[in-house]
C-alpha cells in the first residue's frame, strides 16, 4: 500500500498540470505598469480590477463576436519580407500627417466613456499622449469635456463626430469642437443601421455591483442627454437617413479636416474622394457594429485602391503588435490606431498604463523595422508584405 501511494505521488510530482498549477500560484498579478511585457498582458490585468459590466462593454462585439475574433486573425494571412544587410543603426518612426509631424504612426481610438475604466478617463489618457507625443481621438461619448482634454493633452485633440439626428443640434457640437481648437473632426459612418451588443449585455445582467456609485449607465452620465458633449442637444445620434450629401453639408459647416471613419469597401473609398473628405479611416469598430465582416487589414488593399493617390488611409482593428503596424504600412496605410490595449492600461494601471502600452508598441515597431530593413517609414514598402 506504502510503495503504490509512493508511486501515486511521483505520478503527480511528474504530471504537467500539476506543475502549470505550482507555476500559477507563484505567478502574481503585475504590481506595476512597468512589470507588464506584452499588449495582450494589459488585458488579464485590467481584468482584474474592472466590473463585469464594464469589462463586457469594452471587451464585447456584436452578436457572435465573430468580427472582434477576425480582426486578429486577419494579421496571420499576411506575412513579412525582410530585407538584409541594410544600415538600420538609426530608426526614425516619425510621419507628417495633415502638416504636423508625429512621433509614431499611431494614434489612440475614440472609446467612449473612459472613467468607466479609471477615475481619471480622458484626462489620464491625455497625459499619456502628450508625454509619448501621440494623437489621441476623443469620442463623443467622452466622459470628460473636450476643452478640459485639450488643456491636459497640451493641443486640441481630433474628435470623433457621433452625429445628432437634428441638424441644428449636430451644428452647435461642430461648433463647439471648432471653438476648442479640434483639428480634425472624424465621423464614425458604421453605427448609422445601429447593433446588437449580445455579449455587453449578458455581462450587465451578471454584474452585481452598485452602478450608481460612480455613474448611473454604462456611458457614466445619467441619460444619454447628459453626456457631457451632448447635454443640452438632440440626445438621439447616428441619423439613419444619413447619406453621402451629409459630407458635403459637413464640409460646408466647419474648418476642420474632414475624415470618414468606417470604410470597408473600395466602392465607399472612391465616394469618400469624389466628396472630397480629407482622410479615410478603415474600420469595423472594433467587431463593434456588423458581425461575420472581414478583418480590417484583409479590407485595407481595396480601400486604398479605391481612395486612390494623395488620400491618407488610416486604420484601427486588433493591432496588438509592431509586425501588426509594419504589415499595415507596408500595404499602404499612413497610421495604426489602437483602442482596447490603451483601454486595458487605464483600467489597470492609470496614465501609467497608456504611457507603458504605447512605450512596448513603438518599440516592437522599432525591432520590426529593424529586422525588416526599413531605417525609416518611407522604407516601408509593399514589397514587405506578402499573402501568407
Amino acid at each position: 500500500m506504502t510503495s503504490d501511494r509512493r508511486l501515486f505521488l511521483q505520478f503527480l510530482a511528474a504530471s504537467p498540470l500539476v506543475a502549470a498549477a505550482a507555476w500559477a500560484q507563484q505567478t502574481a498579478a503585475p504590481a506595476a505598469a512597468a512589470d507588464i511585457l506584452t499588449l495582450m498582458d494589459f488585458e488579464e490585468a485590467a481584468r482584474r480590477v474592472l466590473s463585469p459590466a464594464h469589462w463586457g462593454y469594452m471587451a464585447s462585439g456584436v452578436d457572435d463576436d465573430l468580427t472582434v475574433k477576425r480582426n486578429r486573425e486577419g494579421f496571420t494571412r499576411f506575412a513579412l519580407r525582410p530585407r538584409r544587410l541594410v544600415d538600420v543603426s538609426q530608426i526614425d518612426t516619425s510621419i507628417d500627417v495633415f502638416g504636423s509631424t508625429w512621433a509614431a504612426p499611431i494614434f489612440l481610438c475614440p472609446v467612449g466613456g473612459h472613467r468607466m475604466f479609471h477615475p481619471e478617463g480622458e484626462l489620464a489618457v491625455a497625459r499619456a499622449a502628450r508625454a509619448k507625443n501621440i494623437v489621441q481621438v476623443l469620442s463623443t461619448a467622452t466622459s470628460t469635456p473636450v476643452e478640459d482634454v485639450g488643456r491636459a493633452l497640451g493641443t486640441a485633440p481630433w474628435y470623433q463626430l457621433y452625429m445628432p439626428n437634428a441638424w441644428d443640434s449636430t451644428e452647435r457640437l461642430v461648433k463647439r469642437v471648432e471653438m476648442a481648437g479640434c483639428p480634425v473632426l472624424v465621423w464614425t459612418i458604421d453605427l448609422l443601421g445601429g447593433r446588437n451588443l449580445e455579449t455587453a449585455e449578458r455581462a450587465r445582467r451578471v454584474d452585481k455591483g452598485a452602478c450608481t456609485s460612480c455613474h448611473s449607465n454604462a456611458r457614466g452620465g445619467r441619460t444619454l442627454a447628459e453626456l457631457t458633449m451632448l447635454n443640452g442637444l438632440e440626445p438621439a445620434m447616428n441619423p439613419p437617413a444619413a447619406t453621402w450629401d451629409y459630407v458635403e453639408r459637413l464640409k460646408k459647416l466647419t474648418r476642420m479636416k474632414l475624415v470618414l471613419k468606417g470604410i470597408e469597401t473600395r466602392e465607399d473609398a472612391r465616394l469618400a474622394r469624389e466628396h472630397g473628405v480629407d482622410g479615410i479611416v478603415v474600420s469595423n469598430h472594433g467587431g463593434r457594429a456588423l458581425d461575420t465582416n472581414r478583418s480590417t487589414i484583409e479590407a485595407l488593399s481595396e480601400v486604398i485602391d479605391g481612395a486612390g493617390s494623395g488620400l491618407p488611409v488610416f486604420i484601427d482593428g486588433g493591432f496588438r503588435r509592431g509586425t501588426d503596424i509594419v504589415k499595415a504600412l507596408a500595404m499602404g496605410a499612413r497610421a495604426v490606431g489602437i483602442g482596447r490595449p490603451y483601454v486595458w492600461g487605464l483600467g489597470a494601471f492609470g496614465q501609467q498604463g497608456v504611457e507603458r502600452v504605447l512605450d512596448i508598441l513603438r518599440a516592437e515597431l522599432q525591432l520590426t523595422m529593424r529586422q525588416c530593413g526599413a531605417p525609416s517609414i518611407a522604407r516601408i514598402t509593399r514589397a514587405m508584405v506578402a499573402v501568407a
